[in-house]
């Protein structure tokens, strides 16, 4: 149990400085924006999910808790939001650079996943504006008004840090719980669902990519580097695996659960239906 206590303090510590910066945008924004930066936030994002596929593949999944709290406050899209989950590599990268896989790989897996994450955020962008077509206002209120922390009075620095005392308290109680279910069923166990059912293993490795838990990209880049999937399942796995960035999701959208429930919904399906083209076109990577 020493060692889940202490994956969890580091895991939560890792994310400080991410959400801090976040928020402090966030609430700079609320208290001195006028109208017409409001009104270039709407414009820029058109493009969104293409930074989002970019930033997001950076070995750090602060980027999407990051994003997971701009969406919640209506700074970005959708699919920038969905861009950045699908791009989040979180620990993979480094278990690579560890494990001395080429370089060439690396960059051929870096770019399924950044490519594949700005077309499908550019096309739920297009889908939800030809389906909505009103716009929806700016909403870091919103968030303020949930948490009933008077944001407004204060100082940005001083809301900004309150903010992310809540959401790193938050994260922290539900990663150690998720570290402690690991630690007992055990990363092994995990890896045979694998096994157990090579024919879905897309399906399996996608549904273990949204575990919230940097253990899930942990498991997904071991077992394909040790042989036991394919690039297809580790693909759909990786693409799913947004680390907490899910959880800060669920937490900052707090009255919009069908909402989350869909952004969850649509990374799975993507992450399987881009996982199994490779596996069924037979494409190896490397």
């Amino acid at each position: 149990m020493k060692d889940v206590i202490l994956d969890t303090v580091l895991d939560t510590l890792k994310l400080i400085p991410f959400l801090f910066v976040t928020y402090l945008v966030m609430e700079f924004i609320e208290q001195k924006a006028s109208e017409k930066l409001e009104e270039k936030i709407r414009r820029s994002g058109r493009l969104g999910p293409v930074l989002g596929g970019i930033l997001g593949i950076v070995p750090q999944c602060g980027f999407s808790a990051s994003a997971a709290s701009l969406y919640s406050g209506r700074l970005i899209s959708a699919g920038t939001l969905i861009a950045v989950f699908l791009s989040t590599s979180d620990e993979m990268l480094p278990i690579f650079i560890s494990e001395r896989v080429k370089i060439p790989v690396m960059v051929e897996i870096l770019a399924i996943k950044a490519v594949s994450a700005m077309i499908i955020g550019l096309g739920v962008d297009v889908l939800l504006g030809i389906l909505h077509k009103e716009k929806k206002d700016l909403a870091i209120h919103s968030i303020c008004e949930k948490d009933n922390c008077h944001c407004e009075e204060g100082s940005i620095f001083k809301s900004a840090l309150l903010h992310s005392a809540r959401i790193v308290a938050f994260i922290f109680v539900i990663s150690f719980a998720l570290n402690t279910v690991i630690h007992f069923v055990g990363e092994d166990n995990l890896g045979r669902l694998f096994l157990n059912v090579p024919v879905l293993s897309c399906a399996v490795s996608a549904l273990v990519g949204l575990i919230p838990n940097c253990a899930a990209s942990v498991v997904i880049t071991e077992l394909y580097l040790s042989g036991v999937i394919s690039a297809g399942a580790m693909i759909a796995g990786l693409l799913t695996g947004c680390g907490i960035g899910i959880l800060v999701l669920f937490r900052t959208n707090r009255g919009n659960l069908k909402e989350n429930v869909s952004i969850a919904a649509a990374m799975y399906f993507f992450g399987v239906v881009i996982g199994g083209i490779i596996e069924l076109m037979g494409i190896t990577i490397g």
